[in-house]
């Protein structure tokens, strides 16, 4: 067995003695397995009754969510959408509307759940690179009257759906508009460790600009599953009982909140590593002809670029069959737009192998050759 300088098995070795080739998966960090460490303490977990309040695990990872993000008190949910959702079912009034970026995952990814569970209306606003102007935010505010509804809440993400980070100065801005409404701020920091690493900063001195912050310990974390969702202490104990109305009261969940501690406590280290494999491979793909891509706009694991020949269905289908010939698997365009995703089992010769591949698949479907 090989085993990773950290102590964990290293799928990029094993790689090399498989009699049959292990996939190089780079469609998102969601796909991240579990490190041996992660697996050994879900197997030894100490679990009780998570709506009992009883299950130590689950404890423990709650107040280390507490503690990281520089809050009260934090909750374990299911997953980023559901802990998202969960704080607009906490934070807001029926009837209400909350203020986002049009990009953001709530808006684009979360199957209209705010209409449905917390019974709001969003209002969104644009925001290049997730950025909420004062100008454009003071806009979208509004008071109730015989007409409106009232703005409820703000919500923030960072780093946002695209992979690049706020910086700390927009978001105090965002935080001194609320405070002057009286409004509260939430932040959808799924990838809050991600954004702490870019901005070399603490994720608590991020989540400071928000009165709740959800962040993963899955995506590059490498948990299976679960999110925390913290804030002040009476907000997570409303949010509590509003996770059992969503269906999300858990049992013996200390066995998943057992690779969350070890996600909180040792992965968080790594991420920076995978930032920077992200920007070689972004460096790597602008010197190919064709790919339109700003290297300097990587700012965490996530490489963004345009390939306009993909616009046709069968090129696009020859680049993924190219990549998947090659044992990599990435995801379908959309459009003409092409994300590849680094996470911590994603090494250097993997990025390699990425990089030739680019340079076959993208070189031969730019003139409209067959793969």
């Amino acid at each position: 067995m090989n085993i990773h300088p950290e102590g964990n098995l290293d799928l990029r070795s094993r790689r090399e003695v498989s009699e049959v080739p292990l996939m190089i998966d780079i469609r998102s960090d969601t796909v991240t397995q579990p490190t041996a460490a992660m697996r050994k303490a879900m197997a030894e977990a100490e679990v009780g009754d998570d709506v009992f309040g009883d299950d130590p695990s689950i404890n423990k990872l709650e107040e280390l969510g507490a503690e990281l993000s520089g809050k009260e008190a934090s909750v374990f949910v299911p997953s980023g959408t559901f802990g998202n959702q969960l704080a607009l079912f906490t934070w807001c009034r029926r009837g209400t509307e909350v203020i986002l970026g049009e990009d953001c995952h709530i808006i684009q990814h979360e199957a209209a759940a705010a209409s449905i569970i917390a019974g709001v209306q969003t209002r969104p606003i644009v925001a290049p690179d997730g950025v909420l102007t004062e100008e454009a935010l003071r806009k979208r505010l509004r008071k109730q009257d015989l007409h409106a509804p009232p703005t409820s809440l703000i919500c923030l993400e960072n780093a946002n759906t695209h992979g690049r980070v706020v910086s700390l100065a927009n978001m105090d801005t965002v935080r001194n508009i609320a405070n002057e409404w009286k409004l509260p701020v939430h932040l959808d920091g799924a990838r809050l460790f991600n954004a702490a690493a870019a901005l070399n900063t603490d994720a608590k001195n991020i989540a400071a600009r928000a009165d709740s912050v959800m962040f993963c310990v899955s995506k590059g974390l490498c948990a299976p599953v679960g999110s925390l969702l913290a804030g002040p202490k009476d907000f997570v104990e409303e949010a509590r009982l509003k996770r059992k109305i969503m269906g999300g009261g858990m049992r013996q969940a200390g066995i998943l909140a057992a690779a969350g501690i070890v996600a909180l406590r040792e992965q968080r280290s790594h991420l920076a590593k995978d930032h920077g494999r992200a920007k070689k491979l972004a460096r790597a793909l602008a010197e190919i002809p064709g790919i339109e891509i700003k290297p300097e706009e990587v700012d965490i694991n996530m490489v963004f670029f345009n390939f306009p020949p993909a616009a046709n269905a069968e090129r696009a289908k020859q680049i993924v069959d190219i990549f998947s010939k090659r044992n990599i698997r990435i995801s379908a365009p959309r459009g003409t737009s092409f994300r590849f995703v680094t996470h911590y089992w994603i090494g250097d010769a993997d990025i390699d192998a990425v990089v030739a591949a680019s340079q076959e698949a993208f070189g031969k479907t730019a003139a409209g050759k067959g793969a």
